[in-house]
């Protein structure tokens, strides 16, 4: 079959797909694309909705991936507010709501994650919300007025992008969270500290190392009780503890799923002609010679694309440093690369002052980096990644010292 006449099919439509069906039509791609998309919108990002778009800072229109007229002037055929039932390999079918089928020649699974729920007593409660969705950031804005009750579980990154966004727009918030300081598990009870003040500097009440034992209230959340018998009166909880890829179409078919889809450097499954992208993809990284999945934003702009070069038999290998940012209140930081609890920390600047970059060294080689409040030095944390190199640490802690200097020329050419 002449590739005019072939289908390639992307199941999700996030950021991953998007840019695979826009990646698809700029390689050249002349035969039919079509994309399945279980919510009633068309493509759109994420970071906006826990920040401007919550706040009501800028319009929603201004998450979407591309204009509306994007996909009719392409001719790429955009399926929404239906999901995908099943997928047959071996008969290179998709099947959608409704018993519809859809033949491919190339299948490409960006079914992204969907956020983890509290099995507490009051979870279904009105009141009791979590923030994936465009629907859902509409639903919370309404409801994120001055002097709400605003009680926030989980610190991790969307946790405390919400709990600073309703800050930011009156609210009185709490958070609680099960670790000592915000993002520990990532960032590290030093750095996490960081965060912790910041919170508290504008207003938030963070309850450490405490969990959430019911959801209280008549129809409607009224109040979360802790673990630690605290009672806390709410208006409004809102719950971020993380994700979970959203593998049942993979497995149900018959794919290898390991915490997400099993993917090769080139994200291909184990499927013939399947491949995957974004948040639900774990790929083999010839870097760190493991399998990775990386839930950020940066990962499907990527990714995405590197899965349609792959599905049109282009030779790529996928093995970009995970990158993320976030932005809190005044606060703006970019963080590359992959660190441990037991790594060890070197900052170059001022934490109090929030004007730093953090290191995290194993084996006297920096594995990770995050710049806050400090621009223009990202593509130098990623080359000190990539080099590998053993770095002095006193260098590596001086501002007087350009990043760029440590980053030995081999690897920065």
């Amino acid at each position: 079959m002449s590739p005019h006449q072939q289908t390639h099919v992307i199941v999700g439509a996030g950021l991953a797909g998007a840019k695979a069906a826009e990646t698809l039509r700029e390689e050249g791609f002349e035969g039919r694309i079509v994309m399945i998309a279980a919510e009633p919108e068309r493509p759109y990002e994420r970071p906006p909705l826990s920040k401007e778009v919550l706040r009501g800072e800028a319009a929603r229109e201004t998450a979407f991936v591309h204009d509306a007229s994007f996909y009719d002037e392409r001719d790429i055929e955009l399926v929404t507010g239906t999901a995908a039932t099943a997928i047959d390999p071996g008969r290179f079918r998709v099947t959608l709501a409704g018993g519809r089928e859809l033949a491919y020649d190339r299948l490409l699974l960006a079914t992204g994650a969907e956020p983890r729920r509290l099995p507490v007593p009051g979870a279904d409660l009105d009141g009791v919300r979590m923030l994936r969705t465009l629907a859902d950031a509409d639903a919370l804005r309404e409801q994120l007025r001055p002097g709400a009750r605003v009680v926030v579980v989980g610190a991790g990154w969307i946790g405390s992008e919400v709990a600073a966004s309703a800050r930011m727009l009156g609210a009185e918030v709490t958070v609680i969270d099960r670790a000592k300081v915000p993002l520990e598990h990532v960032l590290g009870e030093r750095i996490g500290a960081v965060y912790r003040d910041l919170h508290r500097e504008h207003g938030v009440e963070y309850l450490p190392q405490t969990g959430v034992g019911a959801f209280e209230g008549d129809g409607r959340v009224s109040a979360v009780r802790t673990t630690d018998g605290r009672l806390l009166p709410c208006d409004l909880a809102v719950v971020g503890i993380g994700v979970a890829p959203r593998t049942e179409l993979a497995e149900a078919a018959g794919l290898a799923v390991e915490d997400g889809v099993v993917c090769d450097e080139r994200l291909g499954t184990t499927a013939p002609a399947v491949y995957a992208a974004g948040d639900v993809a774990s790929a083999w990284h010839p870097f760190y010679g493991r399998h990775l999945r990386v839930e950020h934003w940066a990962n499907a702009l990527h990714q995405g694309p590197a899965a349609a070069q792959a599905m049109l038999g282009r030779p790529v290998v996928y093995d970009r440093i995970p990158y993320f940012y976030s932005d809190q209140y005044d606060v703006g930081m970019e963080y590359s690369g992959l660190a441990g609890a037991d790594d060890e920390l070197v900052v170059r600047g001022d934490l109090e002052r929030r004007e730093f970059v953090a290191f995290w060294l194993r084996d006297d080689r920096v594995v990770a980096g995050m710049n806050v409040n400090v621009w223009d030095v990202n593509q130098h944390v990623q080359a000190l990644i990539r080099s590998r190199a053993v770095v002095d640490r006193a260098a590596l802690a001086d501002p007087g010292t350009p990043l760029d200097a440590l980053v030995p020329a081999t690897a920065a050419s």
